[in-house]
């Protein structure tokens, strides 16, 4: 009986080849079998981006800020309004996953690759003023004194390109979010703490008068405290 050889005539250089197209079909497949997965999670993902106040509505939200229309930049505001609609820091631990989930992506990651210094700060300042827990007692007042002057720092901060700015939509979102005069002073003084810096002086340089006098008002119209 005549010996089967075809093993044997095969070359080094012959199996190697074979060996690498067998490697490549069982990694193509493992690939797009991955790549099935992550698309099938996702549109699961997708269905409950719409109800309102989910974790998934909230990471397409973000997402939509971050592409703007199809517009240059980041819808900053629109990013702001939803990081203060989230109620909690444990709602947006779940956001992060959600946008995984949506995106495969991590959502930090983007925000830090989407957003200036000033503004990545200023949006992980209204995350760390948040309650841990949705309906669990909110943070001691000398967190928010501390997180809405960090947030006033980012946007006197704030820059175009080499030039010096001013984030008057991040300025007012403080002031709308500050609820009393003695709330606002207090912040003020933990701004001088923080910055060794007056934050009254520091706001008047960063404003005409008029822009000064028109915020001040939103202040003033708060209750004493």
């Amino acid at each position: 009986m005549k010996k089967d050889t075809t093993n044997n005539d095969l070359t080094v250089k012959e199996k190697i080849l074979y060996s690498l197209i067998g490697l490549g079909i069982v990694g193509g497949g493992v690939f797009f079998g991955r790549k099935l997965v992550v698309k099938s999670v996702a549109n699961r993902e997708e269905k409950k981006s719409f109800e309102d106040g989910t974790p998934a509505t909230y990471a397409k939200q973000i997402k939509m800020a971050f592409e703007n229309d199809g517009w240059w930049g980041t819808d900053t505001e629109k990013l702001r309004s939803t990081l203060r609609d989230i109620p909690s820091k444990q709602v947006f631990l779940k956001v992060q996953e959600s946008y995984k989930k949506l995106y495969n992506s991590n959502m930090i990651t983007d925000m830090s690759d989407e957003l200036q210094t000033t503004e990545y700060n200023e949006m992980l300042q209204i995350i760390a003023q948040k309650p841990d827990k949705t309906g669990s007692k909110p943070p001691a007042p000398i967190l928010s004194y501390d997180g809405w002057a960090k947030r006033l720092k980012a946007a006197f901060d704030k820059s175009y390109g080499f030039m010096p700015g001013t984030d008057e939509d991040a300025i007012k979102a403080v002031f709308n979010e500050i609820p009393t005069q003695k709330a606002f002073v207090l912040t003020g003084i933990w701004y001088n703490k923080l910055y060794a810096s007056n934050m009254m002086t520091d706001l008047k340089g960063e404003l005409e008068m008029w822009e000064y006098n028109d915020y001040m008002k939103i202040i003033l119209s708060k209750p004493k405290g």
